[in-house]
């Protein structure tokens, strides 16, 4: 661990190293967004870019950490609300509504999903960082997917999928202005409906008698 630097208080051990390194990552995000690099982190806290990349092999690197550490908070309040929703199509509209409302005061859910900043990780919504993200999203649901028929490949299509739907909106919000509960309603009629296709024909046949032999 270098010792020079970190503004005359070097860290006692690696894992407090990192942890100033993501505090101020964390605060340099606020300020910048996604043209945050390991250079402006280092300036901040006094240290040379050789000393971040100890702990972190880029930029990529140290702000895919970031993020899936910032949106914890996030997530951890959206899953309350999707706990106690056991239909597929109704998970995903609340899903959508909770993330399209809240992601002006979540920047890392901006960089994540909204395709802003420079950096190649970010840009993409279907990279890693934001899969896991929606994985998340369906692990915390109410919902019991296997039972449902939607199977584990599907699932990763229904992440893609819902992953672009919160691009749009957040790309180009467009009209006409919705209330939060209009905009809930408008995506029962047209997104819950795609969900429901898959699930509705496999619970119909359970339903179904078998014939007599």
């Amino acid at each position: 661990m270098r010792t020079h630097g970190w503004g005359g208080s070097p860290p006692a051990s690696d894992a407090e190293a990192v942890a100033r390194i993501m505090d101020m990552t964390h605060r340099c995000v606020e300020e910048l967004g996604g043209t945050t690099t390991i250079a402006h982190v280092a300036t901040a806290l006094g240290i040379s870019r050789p000393t971040v990349y100890r702990y972190f092999p880029g930029t990529d690197a140290l702000l895919t950490a970031a993020a899936l550490e910032g949106t914890k908070p996030f997530l951890k309040r959206l899953s309350r609300r999707l706990r106690r929703i056991d239909d597929p199509g109704e998970a995903l509209v609340e899903a959508v509504v909770y993330t399209v409302r809240h992601i002006p005061s979540e920047p890392y859910l901006r960089l994540l999903l909204g395709g802003s900043g420079r950096n190649s990780l970010l840009q993409g919504v279907t990279s890693d960082a934001a899969r896991t993200i929606g994985r998340t999203l369906l692990d915390q649901a109410g919902v019991d997917w296997d039972a449902s028929g939607i199977s584990p490949a599907q699932r990763e299509e229904l992440i893609e999928w819902t992953l672009r739907v919160i691009q749009s909106f957040l790309l180009d919000p467009g009209g006409p202005e919705r209330t939060t509960e209009q905009f809930r309603d408008f995506l029962r009629r047209w997104l819950a409906p795609g969900v429901g296709a898959v699930v509705n024909p496999v619970r119909a046949g359970a339903a179904e008698p078998r014939a007599a032999s």
